[in-house]
C-alpha cells in the first residue's frame, strides 16, 4: 500500500453516474476523497462523472455494479480497496422510483423497486459495515415523501421507510467502531428521476410546497452528504430531511 493510499480517504457512491449521485461524487471528489463511482449500466454517464471529478483535480474510478447482488457489491468494494487502499465513506444513492396507486400497482414493478431500494441498500450496508474504516460514514438515501404521504407514492415511500429502519439500527450495531450511519431524505429535487413524467403544472405545484418555493438541486443534497462524510461526526443514527422546510 502506498503512502498516498494511507493518507487519502476513499468514498464509494452507488448510483454515482447520474442525478444526485453524480453531484455527490463530484462534491466528495472536490472535498479531497478518492471516489469510486458505482453504476448500473450507463458507461458513458459513468465516464463523464469520472472525468468531471478529475477535471476538478480529484481522483475517481467507475465500476459497474448491481447493488442487490452480493457478489457484484463485493467486487465493487474489492476494486475500491485495490485501487485506492480501503473504504471510508459509502453513499447509497442508487434508487428506483415507480409511481402508481396502491390498489392498481403492478407487483412485478413493486418487486423491482424493492430489489434496488431495500435489498440493494441492505447488501451495500452489509459490506460497508464489514469494511468501512474507523472515522468513516455510511449515508443512505430516504425520501421526504414519507411525511407528505402523496398519492401514488405508497410503494416508493414504503421502500424508503425500510431504508430508514436499516439506517437507524445499523448506527447502533456499529457501536464502538467510530462509524456514523445516517439517511438523507430529500424533498422534490430537480433530477431526471423526479421530473420524468410530470407536467409543468405538477412540478410548479410541488416546488411551492416548501417556504423557499423552489425545487431542491442535486447540489443542495450533496452539501449535506459532504457534511455527513466529513465534519459532521456528531450526527449519527438520524434521518435528515433536506427539503427547504417542506415538512
Amino acid at each position: 500500500m502506498t503512502e498516498n493510499h494511507l493518507t487519502t480517504r476513499v468514498a464509494i457512491v452507488t448510483g454515482g453516474s447520474r442525478g444526485i449521485g453524480r453531484e455527490v461524487a463530484e462534491r466528495l471528489g472536490a472535498d479531497g476523497l478518492a471516489v469510486v463511482v458505482g453504476y448500473r449500466s450507463d458507461d458513458r454517464s459513468a465516464a463523464e462523472t469520472v472525468a468531471a471529478v478529475e477535471a476538478k483535480g480529484g481522483r475517481a474510478h467507475a465500476v459497474r455494479v448491481d447493488v442487490a447482488d452480493e457478489t457484484s457489491v463485493a467486487a465493487l468494494f474489492d476494486e475500491a480497496t485495490e485501487r485506492f487502499g480501503g473504504v471510508d465513506v459509502v453513499v447509497n444513492a442508487a434508487g428506483v422510483m415507480i409511481l402508481g396507486p396502491l390498489a392498481d400497482f403492478d407487483l412485478d414493478a413493486f418487486d423491482r423497486m424493492h430489489r434496488t431500494n431495500v435489498r440493494g441498500t441492505f447488501v451495500v450496508d452489509q459490506l460497508a459495515a464489514r469494511q468501512v474504516r474507523p472515522g468513516g460514514a455510511i449515508v443512505n438515501f430516504s425520501t421526504s415523501v414519507k411525511k407528505l404521504a402523496l398519492e401514488t407514492y405508497a410503494a416508493y415511500a414504503a421502500s424508503k421507510g425500510a431504508v430508514d429502519a436499516l439506517s437507524l439500527i445499523l448506527a447502533k450495531e456499529l457501536r464502538g467502531r467510530d462509524i456514523t450511519v445516517n439517511a438523507v431524505a430529500p424533498g422534490p429535487t430537480a433530477t431526471e428521476l423526479f421530473l420524468d413524467g410530470k407536467s409543468d403544472e405538477v412540478v410548479a405545484r410541488m416546488a411551492k410546497l416548501n417556504p423557499l418555493e423552489r425545487l431542491g438541486t442535486p447540489g443542495d443534497i450533496a452539501e449535506v452528504v459532504s457534511l455527513l462524510a466529513g465534519a459532521g461526526r456528531w450526527i449519527n443514527g438520524q434521518v435528515l430531511y433536506v427539503n427547504g422546510g417542506m415538512v
